[in-house]
């Protein structure tokens, strides 16, 4: 790990890192234009958080550890979100996950010694999507966002591969189902083929993703679903929002639950 600054220049550095995060955020989730790699964000997200370790006093109101995604875009309809929709961590050594598993011991108020279950679920990398069903049929589906506030892409989430209209078998009143909408990577490379074959023979600029969660991305937030319905998208479920009832004890039965009401789910 990078030696700490004196307190001077980690109060410079962490303005200068709150700004240049806040430039990749909204590169990388409104304008799905991103200009450096996960990894390389990752190590600026992680220097900022050892820096608030180091000196906790000089946390900023705009703290990048504060923020959940970006704001909508303007082309979008923005609606609340009826439960806040985080997003997950990332550890990357053993000693990570200790401490979140410390944590959950923590939060359930266990002994050192009590057994923790815990499932795994191999991870999507695309856009956070939030659908709802009200009795069984799909009524709203939203982006993230910035975490309260999503975009609408009801319309568009129609054309997307996995997602039910109707549930099948029973269901509550209301129930969120939470998930990725991602793109293989083979649709991703045939899509950019396609697009790049389409700008040469019209003589236009080719537009390009830069990679399959950015073509997702894009693919799902457009202003005219014509466009949607063309994309090759799927959906993955994993979680929930707002319920009006919880019907599953574990996340095994919740995940079983989500395949028999028609959902595409990670094998654990």
């Amino acid at each position: 790990m990078d030696a700490m600054p004196t307190e001077q220049d980690a109060e410079s550095e962490l303005k200068a890192l709150a700004a240049e995060i806040g430039r990749h955020n909204r590169l990388y989730h409104t304008d799905d234009a991103p200009e450096i790699s996960d990894a390389a964000y990752d190590a600026l997200v992680r220097r900022n958080a050892a820096l608030e370790k180091a000196y906790p006093h000089l946390v900023r109101a705009d703290s990048p550890n504060a923020q959940v995604g970006a704001a909508p875009a303007g082309h979008l309809a923005k609606v609340a979100h009826a439960r806040a929709m985080t997003s997950l961590d990332n550890a990357f050594s053993d000693a990570e996950v200790e401490e979140f598993v410390a944590r959950v011991r923590r939060f359930l108020r266990l002994a050192d010694d009590e057994p923790v279950a815990l499932t795994a679920e191999p991870k999507i990398d695309g856009l956070s999507c939030s659908l709802r069903y009200e009795d069984g049929r799909l009524v709203q589906a939203l982006t993230r966002g910035d975490g309260a506030v999503g975009e609408d892409v009801t319309a568009n989430v129609r054309f997307v591969q996995g997602v039910p209209q109707q549930l099948h078998g029973d269901a509550p009143a209301v129930f969120e189902v939470r998930g990725e909408v991602y793109m293989a990577k083979t649709d991703f490379a045939a899509l950019n083929a396609r697009l790049l074959a389409e700008a040469e023979a019209a003589g236009k600029e080719a537009r390009q993703f830069a990679n399959p969660r950015n073509a997702a991305a894009g693919s799902l937030r457009q202003k005219e679903s014509a466009v949607t319905e063309t994309r090759p998208l799927e959906f993955l479920a994993h979680g929930w929002g707002e319920a009006s009832e919880l019907p599953f004890a574990t996340q095994e039965q919740l995940v079983a639950g989500f395949r028999a009401w028609g959902f595409p789910v990670a094998d654990a």
